[in-house]
């Protein structure tokens, strides 16, 4: 496995948190959307982690710059947990309508960014890293 396959992989796992969110709030469940809310939240937040705490830091120190993709990454990384507080606050006040403002925006800002990681910076990252060093720093994050 390598940087680029594991990352994507938690991708999907995210996105299908994401997707069982939005299909509770859509069948007007907001006690299992917000349940659900808060778990693809977690996953997020725990992918971010892996990112910002152990791949990003590593891939600056390799390129000798933090002015890169990843400064934009992280700025796409805050542009978007803005989004997950309006899920929040949405889904807690049972406004469907918010909420799925909040979740069609974020759809677009996580393709675009997670197109931007699996085609680019996910690929540079498995050249110029040591990859078993880093995966098992990332899955150390996990445990």
């Amino acid at each position: 496995m390598n940087i680029a396959s594991f990352l994507a992989q938690d991708h999907t796992r995210c996105d299908e948190l994401f997707v069982r969110a939005e299909q509770l709030a859509v069948q007007g469940d907001f006690a299992g959307a917000s349940a659900a809310c808060r778990e693809f939240l977690r996953g997020m937040e725990h992918h971010f982690a892996m990112e910002e705490q152990v791949l990003f830091p590593a891939f600056e120190q390799a390129t000798g710059s933090a002015a890169g993709p990843t400064a934009v990454m992280r700025h796409e990384h805050e542009q978007m947990r803005g989004l997950f507080r309006e899920m929040l606050i949405a889904v807690e006040a049972r406004n469907d309508e918010d909420f799925l403002g909040a979740t069609e925006t974020l759809l677009i800002l996580m393709q675009q960014h997670n197109a931007k990681e699996e085609q680019i910076l996910y690929p540079m990252t498995d050249r110029m890293l040591p990859v078993n060093d880093v995966l098992n720093q990332m899955k150390d994050l996990a445990a």
